[in-house]
């Protein structure tokens, strides 16, 4: 590696279409922008055939010297940045981000254009921010995690976008769908900062990106802001109540829905009968051990936002 460029690493879902034949053109420009701001780059492709834990070492073996710590940019949706993000926490390197995802949540709250070349500008001009990072067990997520009928909406959602392409509507389909077929309630144990509460509930949800939250028009935004852990949790299971939770969803009227409750809490560990739970993280599918124990790591993840001078 040429001692005299900063390095930066690439990361892409090979799902995301960052290098595939119809955006060469825009990968060519942004591989000759990054060069002209003096970067060295190297890609590498997320696929099923690739050892993630072995190519991170690779990754973060070209950004150890202090005076040339460069970036390491995740291309791609929310479960690539995640991804990404766990292995960068508690590191020097900051992370760049390139949203090719539905809804690039995490893009959006950091005031990251969405567009690919303007978002390449910041990696390479920008600066450094400090941002709240929430966990669960071993696992993190940047903007939610949940259980009980949301990793349902997950697999329907994919489906829909296997047959109808990508789109933000179809997280509300499938949310639909699910709701018409399934409404089973999971019986837990809720320990909010030492407070024990028994639940049964179809859905329970955690934020941690305040915008997705502010766009449910949830009050407890303010709260993953300030690095709390912000939780909704639904009290009734049958249809009718659920596709009335829905319709208030879409309103952006949630908190108004009887039997739906927000909490804020600094820990908070979610028990259950069953060895194993399934629980969406980040958009993504896991298997988690339980008890279920949440928290936020505090500024413990460095991301390039934009280089905002404020004016004096």
């Amino acid at each position: 590696m040429n001692q005299n460029l900063r390095p930066l690493s690439i990361i892409y879902n090979q799902k995301s279409g960052f290098h595939a034949a119809q955006q060469d053109e825009v990968y060519e420009r942004l591989m000759t922008f990054w060069t002209q701001h003096g970067f060295e780059i190297q890609v590498f492709e997320l696929n099923q055939k690739v050892d993630f834990d072995e190519m991170m070492k690779s990754v973060l073996s070209r950004h150890q010297q202090a005076d040339l710590r460069g970036v390491v940019v995740a291309a791609g949706g929310d479960g690539t940045l995640n991804a990404v993000a766990k292995r960068l926490m508690h590191t020097n390197i900051p992370m760049g981000v390139i949203p090719l995802g539905t809804f690039n949540y995490v893009a959006r709250v950091l005031d990251i254009p969405i567009d690919v070349f303007s978002a390449a500008e910041v990696i390479a001009t920008g600066k450094f921010r400090e941002v709240h990072v929430a966990t669960i067990n071993d696992q993190i997520y940047l903007n939610n995690a949940s259980l009980g009928l949301y990793p349902l909406f997950i697999k329907k959602r994919e489906l829909y976008n296997q047959h109808f392409g990508r789109f933000p509507l179809n997280a509300y389909t499938s949310g639909l769908d699910v709701l018409l077929r399934e409404h089973k309630s999971l019986k837990l144990s809720i320990n909010v900062d030492g407070q024990k509460y028994p639940v049964a509930t179809p859905l329970i949800f955690f934020g941690n990106n305040q915008l997705q939250l502010c766009d449910m028009k949830l009050r407890i935004a303010e709260c993953a802001a300030n690095g709390k852990l912000a939780g909704v949790v639904v009290a009734k299971s049958d249809r009718f109540s659920l596709l009335k939770m829905l319709l208030k969803l879409i309103q952006g009227k949630i908190e108004q829905t009887p039997d739906v409750y927000t909490f804020c809490a600094e820990n908070i560990t979610v028990g259950c009968k069953k060895d194993k739970v399934t629980v969406a993280i980040d958009g993504e599918l896991m298997e988690l051990e339980t008890p279920l124990n949440f928290s936020v790591q505090k500024s413990s993840l460095k991301v390039m936002v934009p280089n905002v001078i404020t004016p004096l």
